[in-house]
């Protein structure tokens, strides 16, 4: 067994007051027309954050929320690994992995933890209570520095399949959003001894060109394709991060304005319809500027983009939990690429970051999938 420190978050106040005077002397663009979010993250929507970051929110107090949990460092692959590990006091609790978003990070899953622990006390079963580790994806936060390139998630997939049988689990399941989506995919086309599977909130699946698929969509599916298509518009970020991360990265190491500005997926786009709290999203924002890791975030989509990795089919065992103002996973295109589907639930309410904005939905889901 490797070396697991204790850690506790425990950022210096220089850096807290820092980042007060950086957002002190905040200069803005000049405003697109209309400053509206047509043109990206507008100006009086920063304005307005960045008055709130400034005087009112409370950097200290999201600390503690995040020191409620025990968290650890270890080293795996040559890479330091920062992880939450939360053991449910439910003998025979099922094991869960739970791997974050971008922009994300660990503290995705703050409000999901306590459910899936003791979900007795959340109105659930006793049976269906999960022992959940949460690690930081290599370059974020506090798994950090970033050793050396190659951190595909792939790699990552395997590191976190290291990290969960040194804490002594011989089975387990992942759940995962976003980049967390796609570790937890490649968990299941690693498909580790004892694995149990993979619940996701989306399903990258796109598709191939095959007339005969478009003839098994149904009239939900063609508005998640539209859905599809403005996601890809607006997310200009994609193109950034897999071409030039240490680019904006100096922007986004430079100011804290930038890096929130660049955060602009936790709020949807601007679209309207994100449930994320003011304090939720500048947790987020904040972990990145105070462990300078907008750049190293961003690298995963660098390394992505040359891995010339060939498509596979992912046959372990997989439930898809689908939000309605998320990236709407299609299922024809999903079971195309993903041949053991066998659960799928649909929420009215809720978006790409569902874990903050519908905790308790998303904590119920996982342990449905998992007790199945």
């Amino acid at each position: 067994m490797t070396n697991h420190t204790p850690f506790t978050v425990q950022i210096p106040q220089t850096d807290l007051d820092d980042l007060k005077a950086r957002l002190a002397r905040t200069r803005l663009p000049q405003a697109a027309p209309g400053d509206s979010w047509d043109y990206g993250t507008p100006n009086s929507y920063l304005a307005e954050t960045v008055a709130y970051w400034k005087d009112e929110f409370d950097w200290r107090a999201q600390e503690e929320r995040l020191n409620a949990f025990p968290q650890y460092l270890t080293e795996i692959d040559g890479q330091t690994i920062h992880y939450l590990h939360v053991p449910s006091k439910v003998e025979g609790a099922t094991p869960v992995l739970l791997v974050h978003s971008y922009p994300g990070s660990f503290a995705d899953f703050l409000d999901v933890i306590g459910p899936l622990v003791d979900p007795e006390a959340h109105g659930g079963k006793a049976e269906d209570a999960c022992s959940v580790v949460v690690p930081s994806i290599p370059g974020f936060g506090f798994s950090t520095p970033l050793a050396e390139g190659g951190w595909t998630l792939a790699r990552v997939a395997k590191a976190f399949d290291t990290l969960m049988r040194d804490l002594g689990y011989d089975a387990y399941g992942v759940h995962g959003s976003d980049a967390g989506a796609m570790v937890a995919r490649e968990l299941g086309l690693l498909e580790p001894e004892g694995f149990l599977g993979l619940h996701v909130l989306q399903l990258f699946s796109f598709p191939s060109g095959d007339p005969a698929e478009f003839e098994k969509l149904e009239p939900a599916d063609y508005a998640g394709l539209e859905h599809m298509q403005w996601f890809q518009s607006v997310g200009g970020y994609n193109g950034m991060n897999a071409s030039r991360p240490q680019t904006i990265g100096a922007g986004l190491a430079d100011s804290p304005v930038a890096q929130l500005a660049y955060s602009e997926l936790l709020e949807s786009f601007g679209n309207g319809t994100s449930l994320i709290t003011r304090d939720q999203l500048l947790t987020q924002v904040s972990l990145y500027w105070l462990t300078n890791t907008g750049a190293t975030a961003a690298r995963f989509y660098y390394e992505e983009a040359r891995a010339q990795a060939e498509p596979q089919v992912n046959k372990s065992r997989t439930g898809v939990a689908v939000f309605a103002s998320d990236f709407q996973t299609i299922r024809v295109f999903a079971e195309r690429d993903n041949a053991a589907i066998d659960h799928w639930s649909r929420y009215e309410s809720g978006g790409h970051f569902a874990a903050m904005e519908r905790p308790a939905d998303v904590a119920v889901d996982i342990r449905t999938f998992f007790a199945g």
